[in-house]
């Protein structure tokens, strides 16, 4: 175990954010150890304050007003710098010794004038320019957003180099992710900068490159990213944990360490120093990246879902709906329970604004509830909460600033109180006395809370008084752990993804993803226990797998999404990164699998699903399939599995890029329809064998049933139809991505099938199909 003493670092990681690793912390309580002092390297230099460029020669009058001001701040580079002085040190020591610095270089930074920053930084990168290069990526690991993969020596020569170490399913690194785009904007590939972002995976699944690739897709990372799957990297850097940042010198030196998040203005201080400093000797270059971004690689028409997160059900006059936070298009889908749309609401584009459905944006919505006309919003990436009105058709927001927040306790009104990553919501009524008023609880991730937005005036938990809209924290103390408590602020939750509220019994269920464990909120103290999942050790954050058992012997693998069924009094789970769907028994807390993973036959399988709702007659469980961009149906009864077709309000044959027209014949007493395609191009394109290709069918009635609604290319369409004479049309649309040597075009084709029926036709047809493209 690695054992790091210096309580200012611990501190840092804790009000930074930042989630430990395998490799944890072993810090001893009341020891700091001091910064031992090593032979000074006196180093005359002048700055140009205007371009940061610095000469050597005797210091100017303004630099040594600006010297003598800080003086009592440059002590803290006066350590041997790693044998710059005494021995030459490894890449884990020059980093370890980095880490500290910059954490103590943050603290001081905060109380001197630009200038001085400025000066502080540079005399920090001279005197680590020398500290040796690091090692180049290894071969063979696989890179996104790249056409190849790059190299220290090659293509990374002459330029800043910002190494982002980051887990995708890391809150922490979600939020670097915001501030490095913001970075990336600023300062281009061509003017020295290139980040690059090391993927270090924390759980199993994680490993895969299909599903980094996933992430970098549904993140918009647009930077090169690499897959570190045996983590060589992360342990020859000797970084400790998520996220670390490093920044690299022009030849591959390292110069500088942010750890945790909340470092923009820190990285693009160093950043314009350090390109200044190195272009005054002619060390930058300013040529390109061979960069070819994944996102081209996603579904290219917008009428279907892209990575949907959540949904619930809603009940209005008698009729189902379904809400789905169509996170990857930035907006909320509201579809009949056969999947017609009735609603969009928002655009395809990310934003943060109110107003009526067309006009009004979110930015990557999560969870979602229903609290009569009223549907609630956790809006993710806008750290928001946003209130969607059927009646006036007018979205608004209700609580948050649409900028992360970091507060840990809140207390203010509606768009005064900054939020951290809302990602789930959910009614609780609560009684007081005779009286019942709704809250809305929220899973606050970024801070690993509960919070309650109270919409009436509320006495709460202790005689405790809110006015309506008042937006706090009433459960977890911040800190990122799997602690159980009767006291509500000493709990400790693990970035907290999906709320489940039981009316009756007063209780919410949390899934609670980064300590795989299911939580149990007592609602009428604050109370919390364990369900199942995770490690009786609060600080294990890594007891996670694929196991059913009784309480903490069942293991999960980040859990994103809990629901209650009424009917039969279980808890259902998408245990997310295990592809699964489980339940669990609240009484016996005993877990056990019931689909994905061949089941309920082999060739069925989950991709990360989020979110899940149960309808209200209990008898269908709802998924959204988030990285199969689909929403998946399964009927409890009878262990069936639909996919469910999204058909949008225009004509499926509208916008497409070309039309085919087919006859067939089924017997009338019934029979099977099977189709598959062979698509044919007549010019240089041809499939993308890294894109999905895929098509979609669209049942002409509802007594035809079919296989699955959506598919892959490769698998043929499989279609019963009823006894009947009566003609149909079966349209399908299909979605493909071909390219050419350097360029990819997204096609919609759209096939209709005329099935007419009689008594000497086959009950099984099969129709294998060219679609010629010129």
């Amino acid at each position: 175990m690695r054992k790091l003493h210096n309580l200012s670092l611990l501190a840092n990681l804790f009000l930074r954010g930042c989630s430990r690793s395998v490799t944890s912390f072993d810090v001893h309580d009341g020891i700091r150890q001091t910064v031992s002092r090593r032979v000074r390297e006196r180093v005359t230099f002048r700055i140009d304050v205007a371009s940061v460029t610095t000469i050597a020669s005797n210091p100017s009058a303004c630099v040594t007003n600006a010297l003598d001001r800080s003086r009592n701040f440059i002590p803290i580079l006066d350590r041997s710098m790693c044998g710059l002085v005494n021995k030459k040190m490894n890449m884990q020591e020059v980093v370890e010794e980095l880490t500290q610095v910059c954490i103590q270089m943050r603290f001081h930074l905060d109380d001197l004038e630009q200038r001085e920053k400025e000066i502080l930084i540079l005399k920090h990168i001279r005197r680590f320019e020398n500290s040796g290069a690091a090692h180049d990526f290894p071969k063979g690991l696989e890179w996104f957003n790249v056409s190849e993969g790059l190299s220290l020596g090659q293509h990374l020569k002459g330029k800043i180099v910002l190494l982002d170490f980051f887990t995708y399913c890391c809150i922490n690194c979600m939020h670097v992710l915001a501030e490095l785009e913001e970075v990336e904007k600023k300062i281009s590939v061509e003017d020295g900068l290139v980040v690059i972002g090391v993927h270090s995976a924390k759980f199993t699944n994680e490993r895969s490159s299909k599903n980094v690739l996933s992430a970098v897709q549904r993140y918009n990372i647009t930077h090169p990213v690499v897959n570190d799957v045996t983590l060589r990297m992360w342990h020859d850097m000797g970084i400790t944990c998520w996220p670390s940042l490093i920044m690299l010198g022009p030849n591959g030196q390292p110069l500088a360490v942010f750890v945790g998040e909340n470092h923009k203005d820190e990285i693009l201080l160093y950043t314009k120093i350090a390109i200044a400093y190195f272009k005054s000797l002619k060390q930058m270059s300013n040529h390109g990246l061979p960069l070819k971004p994944a996102h081209h690689l996603l579904p290219s028409s917008k009428d279907g879902l892209l990575f949907p997160g959540k949904l619930t059900v809603l009940q209005l006059e008698q009729e189902t709906k379904l809400v789905i936070s169509d996170s990857g298009n930035n907006r909320i889908v509201i579809t009949n329970e056969h999947g017609r749309v009735e609603h969009v609401i928002g655009g395809c584009n990310q934003g943060f604004k109110d107003g009526d459905f067309k006009n009004a944006r979110f930015n990557s919505p999560q969870g979602v509830c229903v609290l009569n006309n009223i549907i609630y919003v956790a809006d993710n990436n806008n750290h928001a909460i946003r209130k969607i009105d059927l009646a006036k058709r007018i979205v608004s927001t209700i609580a948050g600033t649409g900028s992360q927040g970091c507060d840990r306790k809140g207390g203010k009104h509606g768009t005064d109180q900054a939020l951290s990553s809302p990602w789930d919501v959910a009614i609780y009524h609560h009684e007081y006395k005779g009286t019942t008023v709704p809250v809305l609880l929220i899973a606050i991730a970024g801070t690993h809370q509960i919070w309650a937005l109270f919409l009436e005036d509320t006495i709460w938990w202790k005689e405790k008084k809110y006015t309506a809209g008042t937006c706090a924290a009433i459960v977890g103390s911040g800190r990122e752990e799997n602690r159980n408590n009767s006291y509500p602020h000493a709990a400790g939750l693990a970035q907290p993804s999906g709320i489940a509220i039981v009316q009756e019994c007063k209780v919410a269920f949390l899934a609670d993803s980064e300590s795989s464990a299911i939580r149990r909120l007592h609602l009428d103290s604050g109370q919390v226990t364990a369900v199942c999942g995770g490690d009786k050790n609060p600080a294990n954050l890594h007891a996670f797998g694929d196991v059913d058992g009784k309480g903490h012997l069942a293991k999960l693998q980040h859990p994103l999404g809990v629901t209650w069924n009424h009917l039969d009094k279980r808890i259902y789970v998408t245990d997310t990164y295990n592809h699964k769907i489980k339940s669990v028994d609240p009484t016996t807390e005993y877990c056990k699998t019931l689909f994905g993973d061949k089941k309920p036959d082999h060739t069925f399988t989950f991709n990360e699903p989020s979110g899940l709702a149960v309808s209200p007659d209990g008898n269908i469980l709802y998924v959204a399939d988030t990285n199969n961009h689909a929403l998946k149906i399964i009927d409890l009864k009878n262990e069936k599995i639909s996919t469910m077709a999204i058909v949008s309000r225009h004509d499926s044959n509208r916008n497409t890029d070309n039309v085919f027209t087919f006859d067939t014949t089924v017997n009338v007493r019934g029979g099977e329809l099977n189709i598959s395609f062979n698509i044919i191009f007549t010019n240089d394109l041809k499939l993308n064998a890294d894109a999905p290709q895929e098509w979609q069918v669209f049942l002409p009635v509802n007594t035809w049933t079919a296989k699955s609604l959506t598919g892959r290319l490769s698998t043929p369409i499989s279609v019963k139809l009823p006894e009947e004479e009566t003609r149909n049309q079966l349209p399908v649309t299909l979605n493909i991505m071909a390219c050419r040597v350097d360029t990819c075009v997204p096609l919609k084709l759209s096939v209709l099938f005329n099935v007419q029926r009689k008594t000497d036709a086959p009950t099984v047809v099969t129709e294998e199909k060219e679609l010629v493209i010129g």
